[in-house]
């Protein structure tokens, strides 16, 4: 993605996309909210994701890698929560640098998958490694 089109992504996201994703995740298949604690302010930071629950694992792709805020919180507090089908749980986040992030765009829900493949930019597999799975 160019240096241009990086900043009119963002803005989207930001303003339009994630307020609604946020709201709606619970009734989106493959869509959960990521919360994660602000690595300055201490204030709870919410962020739509789509991933998919394996046993006890969360994982999914961040589009922008490190360069996104909700990585760099995590870098600082891997302790999160997570919200799957209305429901939150605890869990301790990871930066998996060893994983294809291409590969597991494949096992995780297509329409996403599409997206960040098609906007990201520095792709990088993440999970969440929950403290008492979902039944």
């Amino acid at each position: 993605m160019t240096g241009r089109k990086r900043p009119a992504v963002l803005w989207y996201q930001r303003w339009l996309v994630n307020p609604v994703a946020r709201r709606t995740a619970r009734f989106t298949p493959g869509a959960a909210v990521v919360e994660t604690t602000g690595r300055r302010s201490g204030l709870p930071r919410r962020t739509p994701v789509g991933g998919t629950l394996e046993g006890g694992t969360f994982w999914w792709v961040s589009e922008f890698g490190r360069q996104s805020q909700y990585v760099r919180n995590i870098e600082a507090d891997p302790r999160v929560r997570v919200q799957l089908k209305g429901r939150w749980y605890a869990g301790t986040a990871a930066l998996v640098d060893d994983d294809d992030p291409i590969a597991r765009l494949e096992r995780l829900p297509k329409g996403n998958s599409k997206v960040v493949r098609l906007f990201g930019t520095e792709l990088l597999t993440m999970r969440i490694d929950l403290d008492a799975p979902p039944e």
